[in-house]
């Protein structure tokens, strides 16, 4: 049966890291032969990069017909370093991530065979992973769907409020405005369990995100999220990032929890690929 495997050029001090990667492969869904999948995987690279493909699509960014930017469709890409969040190429320029003392001491004891995204746990916000995702928009709620990991979703309710005490989850509560072309989401009631990255960032439950997503183009779109959490961090930093439309692409069913063979391999402390 063929799977879907990340590929690329890896160190060997950061291959362990990678595995909870591969682990994470899936068969072409129920009826899709090897052809269709060959193609499936070439119009994943949108542009090149971790799958290679073609260049992404190039005009004007399209909008609805009440003048509402579209940013539906399948997406590869996302707001920050899933590898080490305060990488300054992933930052704001002039941000810095400080971490409060019991963070990084925290962080010191992590295990990658610990990372609740090699568990096959949700991945929180902003960290993305190498599979699509996509945007479903309707008048009330805009939906995004991910093919990887646990084939898991998120809702934002649009121009809706927060509720006063909202039950702590993985994605967390999302409301969601547009200003001008840029789409806003706060989120706030996190839980604490997912990790920022594979280097094991962690937040607490006073986790606050603001996502800005601008389609910059009909193949291109922007995305920053500012982090405020002041029980981990000494202030607010955002990440800039962006996803690369995939046209044609659909998502695959995927079940983490089918086939990672590979957690039990893991050793060592926490790194994220391409990390020494």
């Amino acid at each position: 049966m063929s799977k879907r495997v990340v590929t690329g050029i890896v160190s060997a001090a950061a291959l362990f890291t990678v595995v909870s990667l591969l682990a994470q492969t899936q068969a072409p869904a129920a009826g899709q032969n090897k052809a269709q999948a060959k193609d499936q995987g070439k119009a994943k690279g949108g542009g090149g990069g971790l799958f290679g493909g073609p260049a992404a699509p190039t005009g004007p960014a399209p909008k609805l017909a009440d003048g509402t930017p579209d940013l539906s469709g399948v997406w590869r890409g996302g707001g920050g370093s899933d590898s080490d969040i305060s990488s300054p190429r992933g930052l704001k320029p002039g941000d810095k991530v400080v971490m409060l003392p019991w963070a990084e001491a925290l962080m010191k004891t992590r295990l990658s065979k610990e990372d609740p995204e090699a568990n096959c746990l949700p991945s929180g916000i902003p960290r993305g992973s190498p599979y699509p995702w996509r945007i479903v928009q309707t008048p009330t709620h805009y939906f995004y769907l991910y093919e990887g990991n646990i084939h898991s979703y998120r809702q934002i309710f649009m121009n809706a409020k927060h509720p006063e005490d909202p039950d702590p989850t993985w994605f967390g509560h999302s409301v969601g405005h547009w200003e001008g072309n840029t789409l806003i989401v706060d989120t706030v009631g996190f839980n604490d369990k997912f990790w920022f990255d594979y280097k094991g960032h962690p937040h607490t439950e006073k986790l606050h995100t603001i996502e800005r997503y601008t389609r910059t183009d009909l193949g291109h779109m922007e995305i920053t999220v500012t982090i405020d959490d002041p029980g981990t961090y000494t202030q607010p930093f955002t990440t800039v990032g962006r996803a690369t439309l995939m046209p044609g692409a659909e998502l695959l069913e995927y079940i983490c929890q089918e086939n990672n063979q590979d957690l039990q391999r893991l050793e060592g402390p926490v790194r994220g690929p391409g990390l020494q």
